[in-house]
């Protein structure tokens, strides 16, 4: 079998089985794999990175909370692995929902649409949110919910005009975030040997004494290294979005492979080396207790203005990750309502390939949940929260099991795995180990008061999502789309995990 060379016969080349035979899309394919990187990092580095860092390192210790980027830099390496070569399959939007429904059964797919979607939904509020509060730095007269609806306008407009203006957006957005980040890590790590160009103070050489605690390399022990990994998955979320960009990439057997290995590489060095630099300057005591750990450092080292750039900055992180959301949103409505789970309505597409009803419904219910924040935060916004932090461990693990069953489905139904445009490596040990990781992320939450709530209310999420499933759709699900298979050969659809 040849190996597919262009986006157009990408989706039809392997062997129509009940894993890979998926109907063409219609949202026009303009970005590039520099869109797909700046994508899925505007989605990884946000808030959590600039504010909440500090916190980690106050947690875990110098050393532990570098230990256990280092563990969600793997495990997000692993998930990548197993996302390519399902992103190269099924190149197409919303993929999340295609992989799983495809690979491992409807009620799996469409249950991993509505917690993806919810995720980011509650994430669109929150940004607004904090980014109104931090504006409010520079215009203090301005009432927080004016910045959240001029910031919700704004992103609402990008998304709307093209997904290339999307993508270039998103590219320039998360560029700002990114400078700052390398500055922070060039600037302080000069400074941990007593090189401090812009400082009045010239402080000495640091090197790495911080490490050395009175309690040790592990001050709080390898259980405050293993809760703080817990949030790291959650830090790392948003690498995942390379695979709803992936009905909108030129040439996706070339540009996803490139974007995810680039990805991966990117979050390892950003995550690791800026966590590395605070925690060598700053006294894990004292890290990100009163303020970002970011402007502790670039008023360490004498970068004039730090509290007003990095303001600026995160402002930029919280616009940069909800706008990812926002396209997020949309692309999982567009793909359920395809598949038949989800009002017609949301296939609705503009003349530039922009599905504009399941955009502007996302961005209505990210409003009401920035709403339900304020007048209902113990109750109602208490449940969507936790449910989205539940979503983003069970999106990943649909993610490596659906591409299990994908390989295990494309070589009993005759398929070269040599013709593969790309492969996981290292299968099966890849998706098995992934899961199992995160699986034991999953328990270890029952453990931590801080997160449990994501159980209680999670998995009964999960589950209801599955019994409304089969008491609306049955089984198999809904029949498929006529006008969406037109354009596909058809091909006999076998029991597989159905």
């Amino acid at each position: 079998m040849p190996r597919p060379t262009d986006s157009s016969s990408l989706p039809n080349a392997l062997p129509q089985t009940v894993a890979t035979q998926v109907p063409l899309r219609r949202l026009q394919r303009s970005m590039d794999a520099r869109h797909l990187v700046m994508i899925a990092l505007g989605g990884v580095i946000g808030s959590g990175l600039f504010l909440s860092s500090g916190y980690t390192i106050n947690q875990a210790g110098p050393l532990g909370a570098i230990v256990a980027y280092l563990i969600g830099a793997f495990v997000v390496y692993l998930v990548m692995s197993c996302l390519g070569e399902l992103a190269v399959a099924y190149p197409v939007s919303g993929a999340f929902h295609i992989y799983a429904a495809r690979a491992i059964s409807p009620a799996t797919g469409f249950t991993t649409a509505w917690l993806y979607w919810l995720c980011w939904v509650v994430a669109l509020g929150s940004e607004f949110t904090a980014a109104g509060i931090l504006m409010q730095r520079w215009f203090p007269g301005v009432e927080v919910w004016v910045w959240c609806l001029v910031f919700a306008g704004i992103l609402f407009t990008l998304n709307a005009i093209s997904a290339r203006v999307f993508g270039e957006t998103e590219f320039w957005f998360s560029l700002i975030k990114v400078v700052a980040i390398v500055a922070l890590i060039v600037l302080g790590g000069a400074a941990i040997f007593g090189f401090t160009p812009l400082s009045s103070e010239h402080p000495g050489a640091v090197l790495f004494s911080n490490f050395s605690t009175p309690d040790g390399l592990f001050p709080t022990g390898i259980a405050g290294v293993l809760m703080t990994s817990l949030a790291v998955f959650y830090a790392f979320s948003g690498s995942e979005l390379i695979g709803v960009a992936a009905g909108e990439t030129k040439d996706p057997a070339r540009n996803i492979p490139k974007a995810l290995r680039s990805t991966v590489l990117r979050l390892l060095v950003l995550f690791v080396g800026s966590i590395t630099v605070i925690a060598a300057i700053l006294p894990y005591e004292q890290a990100g207790l009163t303020s970002s750990p970011f402007v502790d450092v670039f008023e360490y080292v004498g970068v004039p203005f730090a509290g007003d750039i990095m303001n600026f900055v995160i402002i930029t992180a919280l616009l940069s990750a909800g706008n990812s959301g926002l396209f997020s949103c949309a692309r999982m409505l567009f793909s359920l309502a395809e598949e038949g789970h989800a009002p017609r309505a949301f296939t609705k597409l503009t003349s530039r390939g922009i599905p504009i009803v399941a955009l502007s419904v996302s961005m209505a219910v990210g409003l009401v949940s920035l709403v339900s924040s304020v007048i209902a935060a113990e109750t109602v916004y208490l449940v969507l929260v936790s449910i989205a932090g539940f979503a983003v461990v069970a999106v990943w693990m649909s993610i490596v099991a659906a591409q299990f069953f994908h390989r295990r489905a494309f070589v009993r139904g005759g398929g070269d795995v040599k013709t593969l445009a790309y492969r996981t490596p290292f299968y099966p040990v890849v998706p098995i180990l992934a899961f199992v990781l995160l699986g034991v992320s999953i328990v270890a939450i029952a453990f931590d008061p801080n997160q449990v709530a994501a159980l209680y209310f999670g998995i009964p999420f999960v589950v209801a999502c599955y019994v409304f499933f089969w008491w609306r759709y049955g089984r198999r699900g809904a029949a498929a789309r006529a006008t969406l298979d037109e354009e596909a050969p058809q091909a006999p659809v076998t029991e597989g995990r159905r």
